[in-house]
């Protein structure tokens, strides 16, 4: 019984071809050619692809290139399946006292952590500042003024440098005296770390005609 490698090989002889001048007309690499004429099928790709290249070689052949593919198919050695001889049996999901177990400790974990991170960052950066008043470019007449604002109640707040008293709610509240000179009115809140904010008002101070 003939063999695909035999028929493509006698065929070739007989035109007169090389595997280089075979190679030129189909554009198929000499190594493949021959890996076929000696059916060596590990040397050549997938079925799909030799099956491509027995069509082109048969056609320069004046062979029948379905008979060769045919032929193909009957010496082109069947895939190996993997088998696993333990095959994974799909279990069922069932909820344990210990799935619970670790999944509370878990979430009280990451709550305690989140805890502690939101701590860290409330510690570690500057306090919340607010002025009420007075406002930007105001003018102040008599020379006294009340400054208003809010922040946190653990804050140091300081109005031109003089201590005000931080009301529980976060809330201050202050009458200054002004000078014919003064220019602005700085607030400082201090937190309990020794972040601090500091905000400007320019202010106008006239004296009362």
């Amino acid at each position: 019984m003939r063999t695909l490698g035999t028929v493509i090989k006698d065929a070739r002889i007989q035109k007169g071809l090389t595997l280089s001048a075979l190679e030129r007309l189909t554009k198929i690499k000499q190594g493949f050619i021959l890996a076929i004429e000696k059916e060596d099928w590990r040397e050549l790709p997938n079925l799909a692809v030799v099956s491509g290249f027995v069509k082109s070689i048969a056609s320069h052949l004046d062979l029948n290139p379905v008979h060769a593919v045919a032929l193909l198919k009957r010496d082109y050695p069947p895939a190996k399946i993997a088998v696993n001889p333990k095959p994974d049996v799909g279990r069922e999901f069932a909820w344990s006292p210990r799935l619970t177990f670790l999944v509370g400790i878990s979430v009280v974990i990451l709550a305690v952590l989140g805890y502690l991170t939101a701590q860290y960052w409330s510690f570690t950066r500057p306090p919340r500042l607010e002025i009420e008043m007075p406002q930007e470019g105001e003018t102040i007449i008599d020379g006294t003024t009340r400054v208003a604002g809010k922040t946190k109640k653990d804050v140091t707040v300081t109005v031109n440098n003089q201590p005000v008293l931080v009301n529980e709610d976060g809330s201050f509240e202050a009458e200054i005296e002004l000078s014919d000179i003064t220019q602005e009115i700085s607030v400082v809140a201090r937190s309990l770390s020794g972040k601090e904010i500091q905000i400007i008002r320019k202010i106008v101070v006239e004296s009362e005609q």
